[in-house]
Parts: C-alpha cells; structure tokens; sequence
C-alpha cells in the first residue's frame, strides 16, 4: 500500500467510486475510527471477499463522544493503522476530515431511532447513537457502498444502523460480523491499547460473566440470570455500568420469558478504560 490509496477529500474519493462503478465493481465499505486491531481486519477480510472494490475509512467522530476526555484520549495513529492494513490490495482508506464529513451543507435528515437510543448505551451515553447515525449516514453519502461492514460487539449500534438503514430505505446491506476475542476471550477493541497487562487480566470478568449466563439461562429466567450474573460480576475490580438480558429487535429488557435471539450486553470500567460486550445466550 503506499500513499497514493489514502483519500482525504470528499472529491478525491467520489471521483475513485466512479471510476469503480463504471467497472461494474460491487462497493464495500468498513467505517472505522482507527486504532485497528485483527476484528477490524476480519472485516476488511470479509469484505474483499465479497467485493471488487474496498474502503476503510478512518475517522474519530466527534459528535457521538458525550465525555470530552473520552474524545481526548481516544487513540490516533494513522501511521501504525496504515502499517496494519500494508498486506491488503487495491484497498482504498478514506482518512477526511471534519469538514469533509460535517460540510457546511450537510444533508443529514435525521433519524427517529423509536427507542433503540434510549437504553443500554443511550441511558448512560445520551445523545451519542444521534451522533453515531449522522457520521454513518454522512459516510454512505459520500461512499454509496453496496455492503457496509460493522463489528457485532457493538450489538447495539448495528441495530440502529440497520434501522436507520430500513427507515431511510438506502440501498445498502448491512453485514454484522462476529465478534473476535483475545485467546483469553478479551473481546478486541481499540480501547485495549489503553489497559495495562494487570488490567487486561481483570477486564475477563467480561468474558466470564457472558459465559455463566449463556450456562444459567438453560434452567433460569432472563431476570435471575441478570441477578446472579450481577452477584458473581461484582466480586471482581471493575465497576460495573450496566448488565441487560434484552431482545434482538427491539432491545428491551427480558425479565421473565426467553426469546430467540436473546442477547445480553454488558458495559464496565477497567480502571478510567470504558468497555463493552456482548454474546447471544439464547440462539
């Protein structure tokens, strides 16, 4: 990969898709915020699997940070992220800037997200899905992917994708792709470069209370595995933020009764590091 692959104009990308769509080349696209680790790869993997024509976009979003420090220490390195993705052909990174993606004639209509913004991450983070919906919908503005790639440990921000997706009827598909995890379950994220070793050792609390609950909810309803899981979280170092069994769609909390797809989503601090995860428990 050498420079000439990395856009950061809003021109400079536009004029690169048409000349890829004139090939009759199907687009993908992997919106990132850089940082990257192997499950950003996977996605890149997957998606040059499916299409002629890949973009990786590399963007901090400002507008879904509601924790001005969280936006402060949010890692950049451009450099190290270029490096990581060296092995890939014909990949196109798109690294704008704010102006490139927020212009002045920004034409973002906005998104009534019915709810889907209210819990979980929206309780603790408001306004943030508001910000995550305008950055996605201003990135498919100036891509206009055919597949757009996103990571399922962010379970709930594919699902107000995928809504805002329906609502707005864009033509693109949106492809969620597993989670990947550490040898020791750590679900990978760019946070972790913020964990130091012993801290890394404490954040598989994570992993180990999804892993109990997927074994309880085989004889307990969604509210006693919460309770129990709750109990056997709370005996570790982290602080825990939120721990919900909740419904794929609609993503409201299960108390007494299963539903296909159940899913249960965890947020804590490792220290000042905020992290998420989240696994099926009833398929």
């Amino acid at each position: 990969m050498d420079d000439r692959t990395v856009f950061t104009s809003r021109q400079e990308i536009e004029i690169a898709i048409s000349a890829a769509r004139q090939l009759g080349m199907r687009i993908g696209f992997v919106p990132t915020m850089g940082a990257l680790h192997e499950g950003h790869l996977a996605l890149v993997q997957r998606a040059m699997q499916e299409c002629e024509f890949v973009i990786l976009s590399i963007f901090v979003n400002p507008s879904q940070f509601n924790n001005s420090k969280d936006l402060e220490h949010y890692p950049r390195m451009l450099d190290k992220d270029m490096n990581k993705l060296k092995d890939f052909r014909n990949l196109i990174v798109f690294a704008p800037t704010v102006d490139e993606v927020y212009p002045p004639n920004d034409q973002f209509p906005g998104v009534y997200l019915e709810g889907l913004d209210t819990v979980l991450e929206g309780e603790f983070r408001p306004g943030h899905f508001h910000g995550v919906v305008h950055v996605v919908f201003n990135l498919f503005q100036i891509v206009n992917p055919d597949f757009a790639y996103f990571g399922l440990k962010d379970f709930q921000q594919v699902a107000i994708i995928q809504h805002m997706v329906r609502l707005l009827k864009l033509k693109i598909v949106i492809v969620p792709c597993p989670t990947l995890r550490e040898k020791s379950g750590l679900a990978m994220s760019s946070r972790n470069l913020r964990l130091s070793d012993e801290e890394k050792v404490d954040a598989l609390i994570i992993f180990k209370t999804l892993k109990l609950m997927i074994e309880k909810a085989n004889h307990l309803s969604p509210k006693e595995v919460s309770e129990d899981a709750k109990v056997f979280f709370n005996s570790s170092k982290l602080k825990l933020e939120y721990l919900e069994i909740v419904d794929p769609q609609s993503l409201q909390k299960l108390t007494n009764n299963w539903v296909n797809g159940a899913v249960c989503c965890i947020a804590a601090f490792c220290g000042d590091v905020r992290l998420i995860d989240n696994m099926t428990v009833k398929s």
